[in-house]
């Protein structure tokens, strides 16, 4: 693995570790230079992203969400000479909290785009497909378009 993919890799990694901590401010800082979002619906900027993330997913008192993300079948493209790449994966969210035993509540797919200047690698665009729904009456404040 190449010290670009390894940090390409890191950062798509890093989400999942934020996320799952209900560091929604860490998730903002992470995205504040991209574009994230379904579809044509791309948010822009740390403070819309860390509202969405904050009206949308629910916390518990310790915190967090009760949730772990798995990342997977990650496929790489790295252009070094011009400080680019492109990432598709798959990921899955499980969940464990009081009244909802451990399952996974939801799955799909990443598109990321990325860009590298004189900090390192960041993310310039994250497109999430959501691929298979369970029950995220635990997890969701509100269905917000996911499929039925």
């Amino acid at each position: 693995m190449t010290e670009s993919s390894m940090q390409v890799s890191n950062l798509m990694t890093r989400y999942t570790e934020l996320i799952d901590c209900g560091d929604f401010d860490g998730v903002a800082d992470l995205f504040g230079r991209a574009a994230v979002g379904v579809g044509e619906n791309l948010l822009r900027g740390r403070d819309a992203i860390r509202d969405l993330y904050t009206a949308t997913t629910r916390r518990y008192p310790d915190g967090t969400p009760g949730t772990k993300h798995v990342l997977s079948n990650l496929h790489l493209e790295i252009d070094e000479e011009l400080g680019t790449a492109a990432a598709r994966s798959y990921w899955t969210v499980f969940q464990a909290v009081p009244g909802l035993p451990l399952q996974p509540i939801l799955a799909g797919r990443y598109h990321d785009r990325f860009a590298r200047d004189g900090g390192g690698w960041y993310f310039v665009e994250r497109q999430y497909l959501i691929d298979l729904v369970g029950d995220v009456s635990q997890h969701m404040l509100g269905t917000f378009g996911l499929p039925e």
